[in-house]
C-alpha cells in the first residue's frame, strides 16, 4: 500500500499535487477538514463529539481525528494507499498515525515536502486570494501569521519523518507539470 503524507506551507502547491497523485496513482485522498464535516454531516459519534467541540470554539483533540482516519481506512479495504492532507501537523499526530497505520499492517511509505520561498508564498496566496475570494488568503498580514504558525507547529513533522528516512523534498517552484515529474519519480521509487 502507498501512502504519502504531502507537506508544504500554505501556497505551496499542495492541493494542485495532491489531486495530480491521486489521479495518476489511484489513491484515496484523506483530507482532515473533509472528514470532519463528513462525519458531522452524517451525524455520527465522532462527528456529534468533534461539533460540540468546534461549537464550543476548541480544537478537535487527535483521538477523535485519529479515529476519523481509521474509520475512513476501514472504508476503503482495497484501497491501493492514501495520500494524506493537512495531516499530520505535528509530531504527536504523526505519531498516532504511525501507530493507527502498524495496527491495520500498513505504514506511511513517504513524505513529499514542497519547499518554497515566503516571498514567492505570499505572492501566490494574494493572487489565490483575489482569483478564489478566500479572505484568509487576501490578507498579508494573516498570510504572514499561517506561514510562521506553520513553521513554528507543522515544520518539525518533516524532522520526524526524516528521521525514519522517509523525507524527500521537492522543490516546489516551477510549473506544475515539472514539479509533479519530479514528485512521480520519488513515488515510483516507494512502490
Amino acid at each position: 500500500m502507498l501512502n504519502l503524507v504531502l507537506f508544504g506551507p500554505p501556497g505551496a502547491g499542495k492541493g494542485t499535487q495532491s489531486q495530480k497523485l491521486i489521479d495518476k496513482y489511484n489513491l484515496v485522498h484523506l483530507s482532515t477538514g473533509d472528514l470532519l464535516r463528513n462525519e458531522i454531516t452524517n451525524g455520527t459519534a465522532l462527528g456529534l463529539e468533534a461539533k460540540k467541540l468546534m461549537d464550543d470554539g476548541k480544537l478537535v483533540p487527535d483521538e477523535v481525528v485519529i479515529g476519523m482516519i481509521h474509520n475512513k481506512l476501514k472504508e476503503n479495504p482495497e484501497a491501493k494507499g492514501f495520500i494524506f492532507d493537512g495531516f499530520p501537523r505535528t509530531v504527536a499526530q504523526a505519531e498516532a498515525l504511525d501507530k493507527l497505520l502498524t495496527s491495520v499492517d500498513s505504514q506511511i511509505s513517504g513524505m513529499i515536502a514542497l519547499e518554497v520561498e515566503e516571498v514567492e508564498l505570499e505572492k501566490r496566496l494574494l493572487l489565490r486570494g483575489k482569483d478564489s475570494g478566500r479572505p484568509d488568503d487576501a490578507n498579508p498580514e494573516v498570510i504572514r501569521k499561517r506561514i510562521n504558525e506553520y513553521k513554528s507547529k507543522t515544520a518539525p513533522v518533516a524532522n520526524y519523518y526524516n528521521g525514519q528516512g522517509k523525507l524527500t523534498a521537492i522543490n516546489g517552484i516551477g510549473s506544475i507539470e515539472d514539479i509533479f515529474q519530479k514528485i512521480s519519480e520519488q513515488v515510483d521509487r516507494l512502490k
